[in-house]
């Protein structure tokens, strides 16, 4: 009998027994945090695997376009293609160059502008996608703690109730509330963690990944300005 009661209390603070003893609200805390802590590992593991073929699709568009196929073969093979990443920026702008000599473009500066837009809208585009959901890890990496704290706040004001209800301070009063409150900050904390540090790697990948884009954009600017210029040169 002595070993059946010291086993009850500890059964009692076990964590599935907690969420069943827990007020109506901290569970509806502790199931969001819950569920907010399964969708950011979800955004994780999904943005890795993401930022990973963005990096092998931009080494391998690299190899290709630097390796002295011309721009039209290139473009021939890509157009049909969904692209993405370096891809895109290039269809972009070999669209609207063809597009404008199609039509009898005149003005230098002005096909250099609009090539310029074009890539810059891809760009733009692509950078969407790379941080795309990367809010969701900022806002639960700042909130979830302070959600967490709002069970905790409730567990306790749940042990001064008992207290006062029972007018004893005996710890197996007042411990399912403390131990919920603690629980939810816990779970809290485990939602905030990952998603902080999930965050800023999250971030600075995307950062690099968007700067190897924007100088291949700034490379492929500088190559049809140059083309530019020879057209102009031979219809002077």
């Amino acid at each position: 009998m002595e070993n059946l009661a010291l086993a009850e209390p500890s059964a009692q603070l076990s964590i599935w027994a907690l969420f069943w003893q827990a007020g109506w609200v901290v569970k509806l805390v502790m199931l969001g945090l819950l569920g907010a802590s399964i969708w950011t590992w979800a955004i994780i593991v999904d943005k890795a695997v993401a930022y990973g073929r963005m990096r092998v699709a931009l080494n391998r568009f690299e190899q290709v376009f630097w390796s002295g196929q011309s721009l039209e073969e290139l473009y021939r093979t890509l157009s049909d293609r969904k692209t993405s990443g370096m891809g895109s920026i290039f269809v972009a702008a070999m669209r609207e160059w063809k597009k404008s000599f199609e039509k009898g473009a005149k003005s230098p500066l002005g096909l250099q502008t609009r090539i310029d837009k074009a890539m810059d809208l891809a760009l733009t585009r692509e950078m969407e996608r790379l941080e795309g959901r990367l809010g969701f890890l900022a806002t639960i990496g700042s909130a979830a703690p302070f959600i967490g704290l709002f069970g905790t706040v409730v567990g306790i004001m749940t042990s001064f109730q008992a207290i006062a209800g029972s007018k004893s301070t005996n710890l197996a009063v007042v411990a399912p509330g403390i131990a919920e409150a603690l629980l939810a900050t816990a779970i809290g904390l485990l939602a905030a963690i990952p998603a902080v540090i999930a965050y800023n790697k999250l971030s600075a990948d995307a950062g690099k990944l968007g700067g190897r884009m924007e100088g291949f954009a700034d490379e492929f600017s500088a190559i049809l300005s140059r083309q530019i210029d020879e057209k102009v040169a031979q219809k002077a």
